[in-house]
């Protein structure tokens, strides 16, 4: 009699989250606004965006076309000194919930306090700073990263002196959806 092979069940695979992006390129601080404005109107309630980048590579700049994207109240600012900032709808959309993690250390745990679960599902919620932070408050997210365009190439720095007179305007944004949400959202089409 020969031994049969012994055969394990395989554990079922987590399934990855589906991802969807677009990568753009962002000369000026007032196209870095458009594209908030842009991004806003593929926004809806319950929708988390996390944004990172380094100090000055136009985070709150983003936002601030979110913000106007979005048609909520007051001047969408910096909340580094009071860690969020919430912005009504000017007429019953979803507000805006502007968080600014960079003194925060921990994870979620510290966040508490922000109750951001209990905002999500009616407000749109950005996170500056909040990537391996808040990253559990829901599967379906968008990553937005912006790096500088320092030591552009001759050419590029030729075709931004025309077009901005400065390499240092120059960002590189790519904008990821994760999860469900995202799934079918052809980002490139829709941000471009």
């Amino acid at each position: 009699m020969s031994a049969q092979p012994e055969t394990t069940a395989a554990a079922p695979e987590t399934p990855m989250p589906a991802e969807t992006s677009a990568e753009l390129t962002v000369r000026t601080a007032d196209a870095m606004r458009d594209l908030g404005r842009r991004l806003a109107g593929l926004l809806r309630p319950g929708d988390l965006v996390l944004l990172t980048g380094e100090l000055g590579a136009g985070k709150t700049t983003l936002t601030r076309g979110l913000g106007e994207g979005l048609g909520v109240r007051g001047a969408v600012t910096s909340p580094t000194f009071v860690i969020a900032r919430v912005h009504p709808h000017l007429s019953g959309g979803p507000a805006l919930v502007h968080v600014d993690a960079y003194r925060l250390s921990g994870g979620l745990d510290e966040m508490e306090d922000l109750d951001l679960d209990v905002s999500l599902p009616e407000s749109v919620i950005v996170v500056e700073w909040g990537d391996g932070k808040v990253e559990e408050l829901s599967e379906d997210r968008l990553h937005v990263v912006i790096h500088r365009a320092v030591g552009a190439s001759a050419a590029d720095a030729a075709d931004v002196a025309h077009a901005a007179n400065d390499t240092d305007d120059v960002r590189s944004v790519r904008v990821t959806g994760v999860g469900a949400r995202w799934a079918g959202v052809e980002l490139s089409s829709r941000l471009g």
